[in-house]
């Protein structure tokens, strides 16, 4: 069955297509799409810096309404509502396998969990290590401030972590405050990057035995010893939404903002209708005004 999709090629735009929806297998579930947020990776992806992905994997942070379910899904039923971190979320119905969907309570596009997920999933996946050096006296550091940091920044805070923590970055300053740091200063014992400049390799930020979670790619290609970091007996972590919890990570994230845990009022910019709008959609979350953050495609 064909569906139409919204795609694009790395040439500077999304187009209007059409993609082949495969039959569902046992453990799957089809769905109708209700919203889709955009994602900076889509961004890039359109402007040729990454990718392009393949037709069947554009878009990744999907809601959607059940319409159709395999034989061995006991988990949802018909008409429930997911959020999904399967592909392609860019098209009017897809199919999700079984462990990429948790539920939400309702159509709103808060409960995009996929990238409120990538943020808590980042402190999650990585908590034993933090964990070991989470102590009074301890420092912290969060290279970046962009919406991801901000979820990891509420996440410690919701763990009552004994960190002090510094935040760096020039960005949504609305979100942060008088509180973010134009540079790191000193050295810390937790390092959480999630920029894609490269000043974690230049500097000397870390202390002995320290961690390091890397959560965002480089723009540009690095090129280190990794001197300071071996005889410093640095701990390098790179978490991932393909690892095997993060289908229990996208439940907590769904729980957190059920229970005004997670304060992400400011993440989701503007709606875009998926008829008549879609391409202004691409074209201003490239462009990223001032006050705008993420914009996401509403087919209803």
């Amino acid at each position: 069955m064909k569906t139409p999709i919204l795609f694009t090629e790395g040439n500077g735009k999304f187009n209007e297509g059409t993609y082949d929806l495969p039959d569902i297998n046992d453990n799957q579930i089809q769905i109708k799409s209700i919203y889709t947020g955009i994602c900076r990776s889509d961004i890039d992806m359109m402007n040729g810096t990454f990718g392009p992905l393949p037709l069947h994997m554009q878009g990744h942070e999907g809601l959607g309404e059940v319409i159709k379910i395999g034989s061995n899904i006991a988990d949802v039923d018909v008409g429930d509502l997911v959020a999904t971190r399967g592909e392609p979320a860019y098209a009017d119905m897809y199919n999700a396998q079984q462990g990429t969907y948790v539920l939400v309570p309702e159509r709103d596009p808060k409960y995009i969990i996929e990238p409120v997920a990538c943020g808590i999933n980042v402190v999650s996946q990585c908590w034993d290590e933090i964990n070991k050096r989470n102590k009074i006296g301890a420092r912290l550091c969060i290279i970046g401030s962009g919406f991801l940091s901000s979820i990891v920044f509420q996440y410690l805070t919701h763990k009552k972590v004994l960190f002090d923590i510094d935040v760096v970055g020039n960005h949504n300053t609305d979100i942060w405050g008088g509180t973010l740091l134009s540079q790191p200063q000193g050295q810390y014992d937790v390092i959480i990057d999630l920029n894609t400049r490269d000043e974690i390799f230049k500097q000397q930020l870390t202390k002995p035995e320290s961690l390091i979670i890397l959560g965002a790619e480089k723009t540009n290609s690095i090129t280190t010893k990794f001197s300071d970091f071996l005889w410093n007996a640095v701990t390098v972590v790179f978490p991932s939404p393909r690892h095997n919890n993060f289908h229990s990570v996208m439940n907590n994230a769904v729980d957190l903002i059920y229970n005004k845990q997670l304060d992400i009022d400011k993440f989701w910019s503007k709606g875009y209708h998926r008829k008549t709008e879609w391409e202004d959609a691409f074209k201003e979350s490239n462009q990223r005004m001032p006050g705008f953050n993420r914009g996401y495609i509403e087919w209803i």
